[in-house]
């Protein structure tokens, strides 16, 4: 199935999804293709708002994108990759059957998924700002990460190998 077309699904059921990323076997190199993805999406969303913050105070555009690359093509993916873990030892004590690998495409799917209102929350934040608007964006986004990583974690660490 087509990526795009999973991604609006997963508004609709996000444990369904992800059960069928799961029957499609484990798959490393998608779990890592989904979280560079969702990386790289969250990156460009972050544009508008390091385009305004470098017009208001005078700071280089180049350094601020610079440095938001390196915080989400190089860090992030590090941090995610511990959280999954993370997150897989706590389903664990909860009794969860799942494996490491369930629990990083859980997460690596809901960051992939959620990144539409990643990039509406990126441009509330370029053109209108700090503000209600903005809060109200990133705590849809939040909202709808966390129903997606929950979801799907659920269904990941039910199924079981």
């Amino acid at each position: 199935m087509a990526v795009t077309r999973n991604i609006r699904l997963t508004y609709r059921n996000p444990g369904k999804i992800l059960r069928g990323l799961l029957a499609l076997g484990q798959r490393e190199d998608r779990a890592l293709a989904y979280l560079m993805a969702g990386c790289f999406v969250v990156f460009i969303a972050q544009m508008p708002r390091l385009a305004r913050e470098a017009h208001i105070t005078g700071q280089e555009l180049d350094m601020l994108m610079g440095a938001a690359l390196m915080a989400w093509i190089v860090i992030a993916p590090l941090m995610l990759y511990c959280l999954a873990a993370l997150s897989h030892v706590v389903a664990k004590v909860f009794r969860g059957r799942g494996t490491f690998y369930g629990a990083r495409l859980a997460l690596f799917w809901a960051l992939l998924a959620a990144s539409p209102l990643m990039l509406l929350n990126g441009l509330v934040a370029g053109f209108i700002g700090p503000g209600l608007e903005l809060q109200i964006v990133g705590f849809g986004w939040l909202c709808i990460f966390g129903w997606f990583w929950i979801g799907g974690l659920i269904a990941a660490e039910r199924h079981h190998v």
